[in-house]
């Protein structure tokens, strides 16, 4: 997966934020509401307390470059070796390394107990089932108090999802997985699942511990 994924994003990556304001411009799927998105998750997190967070996914570091203006301790994975390149770029303190999420973490953050994990635009790439997958390996990384934090394409149900793929059907990407809020709150039932809709085809979905 990490070989298909690497130049599908390697091609994709100088391009890759315009053809996000593009498509938020348009209010269009996939990226109608996209700084909304970034805002609502940036805002979960203290800017007063210095944080460990991991991003999957973090693409460009668009979400990520603010948190760790910020001074919070960045740690992230992605698929592509030149969305690595521009992060790096941006934030050369932040520990960021190539690697197939899909296959949860990887050995080097295997001792590291975070406070969050976000993931902007990313986790569509993988199965409900893998999803619950990596959920579950990365809380053994999170902080009793922390968040996993998915800010995606994503529904509060399936109905929603069939209305927006019913209206952008010339452009709709079959082959992605995209967050179905109660289905992933009837899937992790020991966990706290929240969903925030900011827009037709987008929102933001936020797990915790329980008590």
């Amino acid at each position: 997966m990490l070989e298909l994924r690497d130049s599908e994003f390697n091609l994709w990556a100088k391009d890759y934020d315009m053809d996000v304001k593009k498509s938020e411009r348009e209010n269009r799927y996939p990226f109608a509401a996209y700084r909304d998105v970034l805002n609502t998750i940036y805002k979960k997190i203290p800017i007063n307390e210095k944080k460990v967070i991991l991003d999957i996914g973090f693409g460009t570091g668009v979400l990520t470059k603010r948190l760790y203006d910020d001074g919070h301790k960045i740690y992230g994975v992605d698929f592509s070796e030149e969305m690595l390149k521009i992060s790096k770029s941006k934030m050369p303190d932040a520990v960021l390394v190539q690697f197939d999420f899909s296959k949860g973490l990887p050995e080097e953050f295997s001792n590291i107990i975070f406070d969050y994990v976000i993931s902007t635009y990313a986790i569509h790439h993988l199965t409900d089932e893998q999803k619950i997958e990596l959920i579950t390996k990365m809380l053994k990384n999170l902080k009793d108090d922390g968040a996993i934090i998915f800010g995606d394409v994503s529904f509060k149900n399936t109905e929603e999802m069939l209305q927006a793929k019913e209206k952008d059907k010339d452009i709709w990407d079959d082959e992605e997985h995209y967050i179905i809020a109660d289905k992933m709150a009837k899937l992790l039932p020991y966990l706290k699942v929240n969903f925030e809709k900011l827009s037709y085809c987008s929102g933001v979905l936020t797990i915790r511990k329980s008590d």
